[in-house]
């Protein structure tokens, strides 16, 4: 409908003369959806009104494109020696592209990350954090300002206060206020925890610059973070990163992670062989239900990065699963999309594990496109509320954390033998490592998101520098401009980044409230998901889903106790989200 009047109010009339009780739930829903949708899109206002909105429509459309382009297209790459390559392993090194005696490291993930995480010379850190956040930081920042103010304009035209009030309207919070409010409670609760991680971060950062005869001012910077994160990983929970990835080759992963969601599910998935795909690199499977063998969907797996890719991990919908004309149903189709990192001459790909948590996270954002079962493509797989959609994905992301799972998806890539007993406990214990300081700079992220989109007049820059010292207490590196860099303010998140955090409550009480206490593989608990929160796609409310699968209201302990917070446990207490 987008920008059709004219069926926008054959829709307002047919909603007044048929009978409520001759549709199902489904489709009194989409009608009463495009209606909302209708208004959503001026179509309720004067002609000339709604001329000006579509001009602005096209022009965010075109700036969002413009803003992402520049992101994935951005070749910047910096060159050292070896010695300022210090830290980082020999495969890795091996993979870099030689320019004489120099090595280029470039800013795409499977370079930036590695090298800010074990490159020992802080120097090599700071020019690849101030380029990374500086990335496009001309056309970007210009663009952003711009659409930053066109989606205020736009919202005041459809008599919203803010953009961020105009886009809530259609998610769980519903308003500004009620995310600022869960935003600032988190904060506070996690503050205490991330000063404590802070102190020891900079402990460790004395001690090795006593060690490798550098000075110290006391403070952590923002190319800091990332190294004495995975510095506390190392010495206060001994977890080898670099060790661990060597049990995690990308063909052993990746049919653990088949496996684990076949039995979970109920679904069986074949590898499609000849496929017609759009790289050598791509594998296409077909799913089917493994109780009648009828066919679910089909997937495609695209997970290594090459010239010109999107440069994040995601999924995309290709195809929504729905109900067609003649009534038969339409297979869904999608495709998981990634970047690690590719094999070499000596070694498979070799997953960090933090890479095998996005694998699984993003491949749960594929299953719920094709479980979803709705009628109608508009509700079709993860088109429920924004600040739900990571739910369903980040309670899978538990199973990277579980001794079973991991032992499934993981074989040293020489000798083929499992994980150590003693690496995969340090492991385990280890994902509460750090949790204050990711999290505060979660909330920072998303307060600089409502930030931009409820106050008119800010510069992104300054807004982040502020909130990186008050909130994390790390300033944010003179001259960059992160929120120039930062693509879910052009790619359909503006305003809704809170949503990782909030949806993580209900996650977190789905995994502890059904699968820990019946069994992480009990495939009952599994059909329960699938049914209840995968199923119905966009066709119930994600409250009533949460209801039907957790027997109860959501409430906020298990989120909170993930976070290493201590709670006072009440069962009468619902989730103040």
């Amino acid at each position: 409908m987008s920008m059709r009047e004219d069926v926008y109010l054959r829709i307002v009339a047919l909603e007044k003369n048929v009978d409520g009780g001759s549709l199902t739930a489904e489709s009194k829903r989409y009608m009463e959806r495009l209606i909302k949708l209708g208004r959503r899109n001026g179509l309720h206002l004067s002609r000339e009104t709604q001329e000006e909105i579509k001009t602005i429509k096209k022009k965010l459309s075109n700036l969002c494109i413009d803003f992402n382009k520049n992101l994935n297209e951005d070749t910047t790459s910096l060159s050292f020696t070896r010695d300022e390559l210090g830290g980082l392993p020999e495969d890795f090194l091996g993979s870099l592209e030689k320019e004489g005696e120099m090595l280029k490291v470039t800013l795409k993930y499977p370079h930036y990350f590695p090298t800010m995480k074990k490159c020992f010379v802080p120097e090599t850190r700071r020019k690849l954090e101030e380029a990374f956040n500086s990335r496009c930081k001309e056309e970007n920042s210009a663009i952003l300002k711009e659409l930053v103010e066109l989606r205020a304009q736009k919202s005041a035209l459809l008599g919203f206060t803010t953009h961020a009030d105009f886009v809530l309207e259609m998610n769980m919070a519903k308003s500004g206020k009620k995310v600022a409010g869960f935003l600032e409670e988190l904060a506070r609760k996690l503050k205490p925890l991330g000063d404590e991680e802070r102190a020891v971060m900079v402990k460790l950062k004395e001690k090795e610059c006593q060690k490798r005869s550098l000075l110290s001012n006391g403070e952590l910077h923002a190319w800091d973070t990332r190294y004495f994160m995975t510095q506390v990983e190392e010495t206060q929970y001994a977890v080898d990163q670099n060790l661990l990835k060597e049990y995690f080759p990308m063909e052993v992963v990746t049919q653990g992670l088949l496996d684990i969601y076949q039995e979970l599910l109920g679904l069986s998935f074949e590898l499609v062989d000849p496929a017609s795909v759009w790289h050598p690199d791509v594998t296409l499977y077909c799913v089917k239900d493994r109780s009648n063998g009828q066919v679910v969907g089909q997937f495609y797996l695209d997970l290594f990065p090459r010239e010109g890719k999107y440069g994040h991990a995601a999924c995309f919908g290709l195809q929504p699963g729905c109900l067609l004309p003649d009534g038969t149903r339409q297979m869904s189709v999608a495709a998981m999309v990634a970047n690690f990192s590719k094999p070499t001459a000596d070694a498979p790909s070799l997953l960090q594990h933090d890479e095998v948590e996005t694998y699984f996270h993003e491949f749960g954002h594929v299953m719920h496109q094709l479980c979803a079962k709705a009628d109608y493509a508009m509700f079709s797989g993860t088109h429920v509320e924004r600040d739900f959609v990571e739910a369903p994905s980040q309670m899978l992301e538990n199973w990277v954390w579980e001794r079973e799972p991991l032992q499934r998806m993981s074989k040293h890539y020489k000798t083929g033998n499992a994980i150590p007993e003693e690496l995969l406990d340090k492991l385990i214990k280890s994902r509460l490592a750090n949790t204050g300081l990711f999290n505060l700079r979660q909330i920072v992220l998303a307060k600089v998101d409502q930030a931009l989109h409820t106050r008119n007049g800010l510069d992104a820059a300054e807004e982040y520098g502020r909130l990186c010292q008050e909130v994390l207490g790390i300033p944010a590196s003179p001259g960059t401009n992160m929120p120039a860099t930062f693509g879910h303010l052009a790619g359909g998140y503006d305003a809704q980044y809170y949503g990782y955090l909030w949806s993580e409550v209900f996650s977190m009480d789905m995994f502890f409230a059904r699968f820990k206490l019946e069994g992480i593989m009990n495939p009952k608990v599994g059909l329960d998901y699938r049914n209840f929160i995968l199923g119905p796609g966009g066709s119930e409310d994600a409250s009533e889903m949460l209801r039907k699968f957790l027997g109860r209201e959501p409430k906020q302990e298990a989120f909170l106790l993930s976070k290493g917070l201590t709670v006072k446990l009440d069962s009468s207490t619902p989730c103040p989200c």
